[in-house]
């Protein structure tokens, strides 16, 4: 069987959590898992090359490698959003015109950007970087609410961490949900983490915008439970201030009003049981607190296009 070759762009100096977070997903081969990528490293110039830890990783593979690759994996860039030699955006261009899919994670999307590989697309990168990038690359369309954007052909993640996210989401749809599962599982991660990057990022202009630690606790004493008929007024009063609130409180602090935020929780742990167990529609209905199947059904399909039963036979486990 040929594996898809995964070959990450590295750059002086390399960042190692970001270049971990890829190598992690397809370059780590694990007992009883089918390998199914084949991954390498490759900078502009082979030899040495700085990180930013200290500690020189040697790199053997000059730009030539690219042309071999089915994916472009860029893991950060440093320094942000300086300038990119013309032989690298070359390199990337022609990988892409060749049907490679690229991909960036972090501040890899400046590089992306600068190639012109996201003119006139939606594109992101991490939330304190994200006015930087609209700035340098105004046909590029930068969306800071997300974790990671994928056309199919070119993808960006957010901040280091949402590079996770993505490689994940990428070996999901390359071999399905079951796969991308037992890959994160072995990492001791969620298979598809569901959210934005607002609740992580903290808006220096404005004090009642950084997250309320009182509010954190009254998220997990909801998540636990969503099969219980929870209301805006009881979360209200759990967290003991108005509904009005505490409605500003979730639009501030996590960008959705509570309802919305009750609506996706609910949602994504649908999903989850849909791919997870066999559990009948109806049942799953009342476990999420949607009440019936007709409502999760009218309310997973306007989400995401499906219905759940459709979503089941796509991504549910063996």
């Amino acid at each position: 069987m040929t594996r898809h070759r995964v070959i990450a762009l590295l750059n002086e100096p390399q960042s190692p959590f970001e270049l971990a977070c890829v190598a992690e997903v397809f370059g780590t081969e694990r007992p009883g898992l089918t390998p199914h990528y084949a991954f390498s490293v490759c900078a502009r110039r082979p030899g040495p090359l700085r990180t930013t830890v200290g500690p020189a990783l040697l790199v053997e593979s000059g730009l030539d490698a690219l042309r071999q690759a089915d994916t472009v994996v860029v893991p950060g860039w440093h320094p942000v959003g300086g300038e990119v030699p013309a032989e690298v955006l070359d390199a990337l261009r022609a990988a892409h015109a060749r049907g490679a899919r690229l991909v960036s994670i972090c501040t890899g999307a400046f590089v992306l950007a600068g190639a012109g590989l996201l003119d006139g697309r939606s594109a992101t990168t991490h939330w304190g970087r994200t006015a930087q990038l609209a700035a340098a690359y105004p046909r590029v369309t930068v969306d800071a609410d997300v974790l990671y954007v994928d056309h199919g052909d070119v993808a960006t993640s957010a901040g280091s961490g949402a590079g996770i996210d993505l490689c994940l989401h990428l070996v999901r749809a390359d071999h399905g949900a079951a796969y991308a599962a037992r890959i994160a599982r072995s990492m001791v991660l969620p298979p598809h983490r569901e959210g934005s990057q607002l609740q992580y990022a903290a808006r220096a202009d404005d004090s009642r915008a950084r997250v309320d630690a009182s509010l954190a606790p009254l998220l997990e004493w909801a998540v636990a439970r969503l099969g219980t008929p929870l209301t805006v007024e009881a979360l209200a009063a759990r967290a003991g201030v108005s509904a009005r609130t505490l409605t500003r409180r979730f639009l501030e602090q996590l960008g959705t009003s509570p309802g919305q935020w009750l609506l996706a929780q609910r949602l994504d742990a649908a999903r989850g049981l849909l791919e997870r167990t066999d559990l009948p529609v109806e049942a799953v209905a009342t476990r999420v607190g949607l009440s019936s199947a007709v409502n999760l059904r009218r309310r997973f399909r306007t989400a995401h296009g499906v219905t759940p039963g459709a979503y089941r036979r796509t991504f549910g486990g063996p």
